[in-house]
């Protein structure tokens, strides 16, 4: 009987330690990351929004330290996800860094996809133009004298920091400065959009005659130039130029200044920290943005009218429907032909 009790106990012992395994086991499988092939990330509601309308039934996933205002990841069946980290470089820094680090979502294969409403170069672009960036340049990062009192011969107030002129290149001490993203994959995105019919509005339509030259008073397309960075907004051909002058001084030359944000070398740096700690890959970084306004008047038209009425340009909606319209293409296709591309840009 002593004996029979003995065998029973050790049975029992036996179950309960498989139960507490197996509970284990199921916990530490509900805690794993979730694997994500491409997060979008756009900087405040409306931006997320014409994405999500296309995307189809969301899952809800709360991160601790998002923006108060968009504290959910969302993400659909095939493993893409929607994060809106609130407007500015400091916010988009603090959702992004929350975000990596919650550990709540695997992002080591994790395609990145910047899709944010811009500032234009008339130059370069039109209302409701969308343009894939191959340099990230922070236009913030600047030494500023008053326009009003710099040396004779100066175009602007700006010059680099621990520079002597505005024509002198600044050492990049900060290393955010300049990013320059993946050409394969810029290439792959332009390729697979640049052919799209992109939205207009008869507002942009309307207002863009104002302009006496092209592409400012043509229909938007999807184009490929480069993104400058910097919280403060600005209007007026003065600034304007020097955005150009900038981005070319910062790019060796190689850079072309055609939107202008805020955030987007903020996220990049969480996305380069992330890279150095194993959890994100820089290489699979691209940044898209749409011009919603322009950054400069019409010939003979103010500078102050072209900032505080920016939103009667007309070009807001077409410039949040066309980051779909020019960005879904390439998710698309990352979604469809996962095999080839969860270990990089595909080579055809």
């Amino acid at each position: 009987m002593l004996k029979q009790n003995f065998w029973r106990m050790l049975a029992g012992l036996g179950l309960a330690i498989s139960l507490v395994t197996n509970a284990h086991s199921a916990g530490d499988t509900a805690q794993r990351p979730r694997p994500v092939k491409v997060l979008i990330i756009s900087m405040f509601g409306p931006e997320g929004k014409v994405w999500l309308d296309h995307l189809g039934p969301m899952e809800h996933v709360k991160v601790p330290g998002l923006s108060a205002d968009y504290p959910d990841v969302q993400c659909n069946h095939d493993s893409v996800c929607v994060l809106t980290t609130g407007m500015g470089h400091t916010n988009a820094a603090a959702s992004m860094a929350a975000l990596v680090y919650s550990r709540k979502f695997d992002l080591r294969k994790t395609y990145f996809l910047v899709s944010g409403i811009a500032g234009i170069d008339p130059a370069q672009g039109t209302l409701g133009s969308t343009a894939w960036a191959r340099y990230l340049v922070d236009f913030g990062i600047q030494w500023e004298l008053d326009a009003r009192e710099i040396p004779a011969g100066w175009k602007s107030g700006y010059l680099g920091i621990n520079t002597k002129s505005e024509n002198e290149k600044p050492p990049l001490d900060y290393r955010t400065e300049v990013f320059q993203l993946n050409e394969a994959l810029l290439q792959k995105a332009y390729a697979l959009s640049r052919d799209v019919t992109l939205t207009d509005s008869p507002q942009a339509v309307a207002y863009r005659a104002k302009y006496q030259s092209a592409p400012a008073n043509q229909r938007p397309t999807v184009i490929q130039c480069d993104t400058l960075a910097g919280d403060t907004w600005f209007s007026g051909n003065a600034l304007g130029q020097r955005a150009r002058d900038w981005t070319r001084l910062l790019t060796d030359g190689k850079g072309v200044y055609c939107t202008t944000q805020q955030e987007d070398n903020a996220t990049f740096e969480v996305v380069k920290r992330a890279q150095a700690a194993g959890l994100a890959d820089t290489q699979r970084v691209a940044v898209l943005r749409a011009g919603s306004d322009f950054d400069r008047p019409p010939q003979g038209g103010s500078n102050i009218d072209n900032l505080l009425d920016y939103q009667n340009q007309g070009g807001f909606v077409p410039a949040l429907n066309n980051l779909y319209l020019t960005g879904s293409p390439l998710v698309a296709a990352i979604v469809r032909d996962w095999k080839h591309w969860k270990d990089g840009v595909p080579a055809n």
